[in-house]
C-alpha cells in the first residue's frame, strides 16, 4: 500500500517548519505508523536532528533522507512505497523550486509563527500550493496565550483562504531543549502541555487526511 506525503514549507525563515516537522514524525510514530522524514533545506537541520537522534536512541523510530528541489519528487515516490508517511522539510522560500515537494503531497502544513511577517509570508506558499491543486493547513505556531497579537495573528488567519487547524503550538522552551537533544516533546512525559498539543495536531491532520481520501 503507498504512503502519503506531507510537506512542511512557509516563506518566512524562523517560522518553526523543522520543530515542526520533527515533532510531528515522532507523534506519527507514538499513532503506530511508518514513518519518513526528507530534508531538502540545504541548511541541514533535520538531518543534524536525526543523527543526533541516532545518537541518543537505539531506534530513532524513522526513516530519513535528503534530496534537491529537483530530486524530492523521485525520493518521495521511493519512500512511499515503504512507509505509511513521509514527511518533506522545505527550504524557507516560495519559487518555482519549491513546487516538487508540493507536487508530490496530499497535504502542505505552513506553519506561522505570531507575527504579521509570519502571516503575510504565507501568501506565496498558499499560492504555489493551489496552482498544484495541493490542499494546505495552516499551523499557528509558537503562540503567546492572552496576548493581543496572538488574537490578532488568530483571527486574521482564519480569514485567509486555506485550511486553519484547530490545534497549534505555543512558544514553549520544550520544543528547542528537546530538538538538540535529537529528541520530541512527545518522547517525555505524555501528559505534558507540549506533548498535548503536539499529539491534537497530529490527530488532526489525520483526520484532515481520511477525509480527501
Amino acid at each position: 500500500m503507498s504512503g502519503t506525503a506531507i510537506t512542511i514549507a512557509q516563506q518566512k525563515g524562523g517560522s518553526g517548519k523543522t520543530t515542526l516537522t520533527a515533532n510531528l514524525a515522532v507523534a506519527f510514530t507514538k499513532l503506530g505508523k511508518r514513518v519518513a522524514i526528507i530534508d531538502t533545506d540545504p541548511q541541514g537541520s533535520l538531518g543534524r536532528w536525526f543523527m543526533a537522534r541516532c545518537e541518543a536512541l537505539e531506534d530513532p523510530g524513522m526513516e530519513f533522507s535528503t534530496a534537491s528541489a529537483w530530486g524530492i519528487e523521485y525520493e518521495v515516490g521511493k519512500m512511499l512505497g515503504d512507509v505509511d508517511l513521509v514527511l518533506v522539510d522545505t527550504p524557507p522560500k516560495a519559487d518555482s523550486d519549491l513546487r516538487p515537494a508540493l507536487r508530490k503531497a496530499a497535504l502542505t502544513l505552513v506553519p506561522v509563527a505570531t507575527s504579521h511577517v509570519d502571516l503575510w509570508a504565507t501568501e506565496g506558499v498558499l499560492d504555489l500550493a493551489r496552482r498544484e491543486n495541493t490542499p494546505a493547513l495552516m499551523v499557528l505556531n509558537r503562540t503567546r496565550a492572552g496576548t493581543r497579537l496572538g488574537r490578532d495573528i488568530a483571527e486574521e488567519a482564519a480569514k485567509i483562504d486555506a485550511g486553519l487547524a484547530e490545534a497549534s503550538l505555543a512558544n514553549r522552551v520544550a520544543y528547542a531543549e528537546t530538538f538538540g537533544q535529537g529528541r520530541a516533546v512527545m518522547d517525555g512525559p505524555a501528559k505534558s502541555p507540549a506533548a498535548l498539543e503536539v499529539a491534537a495536531l497530529a490527530e488532526e491532520v489525520l483526520a484532515h487526511l481520511s477525509r480527501q481520501d
